[in-house]
């Protein structure tokens, strides 16, 4: 008997990369997309999609049930902003919400596995049969980062690993050991954006004649305690879009918990656009 699997779908690709590669195995996936996000693309992957809006756990749950599934994933892309305009809690979405503490996304996202597990469904990690995308360490371009570069990404990589463990966001952009920017609800790649911006402004206004400056640099890390079932980091041609725009000269983010998208491309924007990108651990000696 085939093995049943449910998909909670947000946006982007993640999720039809797990609904094909599911498929592929055998599986029957069950998807619950999410409307207006998901795509269209999961429906002849699935073995039945259904469309719900945010917040509507109960139907949710319902349908998963109705249809055998005991294990379950979450994916895709659920803007953190979208609780202020797109949720449409039923009465068990609103109980849910009502007796949170806060409403960043790891609060959220642990009370609806708990509600989940109350009904006998697992929530499993994001990463199921696509742990071959998670990055391995290591430097991935052609071009390795500089000294200076390196520098910033050790100066990064302490701000980001404080602003994941409040669960603010997972990036931090730096240049020169100051920050430029820090990602909240807008985003990795609206963060990338803005904080090109600040540079390009500064660097406009400054003296030509100052030393070589070490350009933006981004640092991308997953939380200290990182739930896998849920928000894992990721990077994509998007990612590496934004940095382009942004005139970022090094990548750096978290081997092993980071799932890289089309890396075979990404690689190629990168190097096309001298851009350094490494997949690093808290040792840093990946940059050694």
């Amino acid at each position: 008997m085939p093995n049943k699997i449910g998909l909670i779908a947000g946006g982007g690709k993640y999720p039809v990369l797990f609904a094909r590669e599911a498929a592929r195995r055998g599986d029957l996936v069950y998807t619950a997309g999410l409307k207006n996000v998901a795509s269209a693309e999961l429906e002849p992957l699935s073995a039945r999609m259904e469309i719900f809006r945010l917040g509507q756990i109960s139907a949710l749950l319902g349908y998963l049930k109705e249809n055998g599934v005991r294990r379950a994933v979450m994916t895709g892309l659920i803007k953190h902003g979208s609780i202020f305009s797109q949720i449409w809690p039923d009465l068990r979405a609103a109980k849910i919400l009502a007796r949170l503490k806060d409403m960043r996304a790891e609060t959220i996202f642990t009370a609806v596995s708990e509600e989940f597990a109350v009904e006998g469904i697992e929530l499993i990690s994001t990463a199921t049969y696509l742990e071959h995308l998670l990055a391995k360490p290591g430097v991935l371009t052609k071009t390795a980062p500089d000294a200076k570069q390196k520098e910033n990404i050790r100066f990064g990589w302490e701000i980001a690993k404080a602003l994941s463990a409040v669960d603010v966001g997972l990036t931090c952009v730096v240049c020169d050991k100051s920050v430029l920017a820090l990602e909240a609800m807008e985003g990795t790649d609206e963060c990338i954006r803005r904080a090109g911006k600040l540079y390009q402004d500064a660097v406009a206004a400054g003296d030509k004649n100052r030393k070589k400056s070490s350009g933006p640099v981004v640092v991308k890390v997953a939380r200290p305690r990182q739930d896998m079932r849920f928000d894992l980091p990721v990077i994509g041609k998007g990612t590496i879009e934004s940095a382009i725009a942004a005139g970022v000269s090094a990548l750096a983010f978290e081997a092993g918990k980071t799932m890289v998208f089309d890396l075979e491309e990404v690689l190629k924007m990168a190097d096309k656009n001298s851009i350094a990108i490494a997949a690093v651990t808290g040792s840093m000696q990946e940059l050694d």
